[in-house]
């Protein structure tokens, strides 16, 4: 299996026909996909208008894969490589494994509208101060959460698909 980085490349050319390109986006969230497979991808279509007949607009692909925060983490990387730490002093807050899912939307078509670096970012800062989502949503600070159950407003899942708060 290819990494994150390498599938966004894929995207990125446009050497690709543009169906390629959308499926490699696709690809991309079997490396991250915070909100669930599905709930990300239905994100990912309708906040970066990403058609179906992707014919109709080729760089659509391109808007979906910004995320900031990721690109900082693999200059930080670069910079300690060249030093010769080869493994991270901190786990890569994009992880597949680790933060897949984070802000699981167990509704594919109730997920949070704001920009997935900012929810991501929001979510990552809140576990990093080390805050328990106790009566608020981590991903859109709703503080009439109940527990057990998705947010009311964002549909986001406390704890992600295995263990609900």
């Amino acid at each position: 299996m290819t990494s994150f980085p390498a599938t966004a490349r894929l995207v990125r050319d446009e050497s690709f026909d543009p169906r390629v390109r959308r499926v490699r986006l696709r690809n991309c969230l079997y490396h991250f996909a915070p909100f669930g497979f599905h709930a990300t991808w239905d994100h990912l279509t309708t906040a970066h208008r990403v058609p179906e007949r992707i014919e109709a607009d080729p760089a659509s692909p391109v808007r979906a894969l910004v995320l900031p925060r990721a690109a900082a983490f693999a200059a930080r990387r670069r910079l300690q490589k060249r030093v010769g730490r080869r493994v991270p002093a901190t786990l890569h807050p994009w992880d597949s494994w680790g933060c897949h899912a984070i802000a699981y939307c167990p509704d594919p078509r109730k997920h949070p509208v704001e920009p997935l670096p900012v929810v991501v970012g929001r979510v990552l800062d809140a576990c990093a101060a080390g805050v328990e989502p106790a009566g608020r949503c981590l991903a859109c600070g709703d503080d009439a959460r109940r527990p057990q159950r998705a947010c009311r407003l964002c549909g986001v899942l406390p704890g992600g698909r295995g263990t609900p708060r």
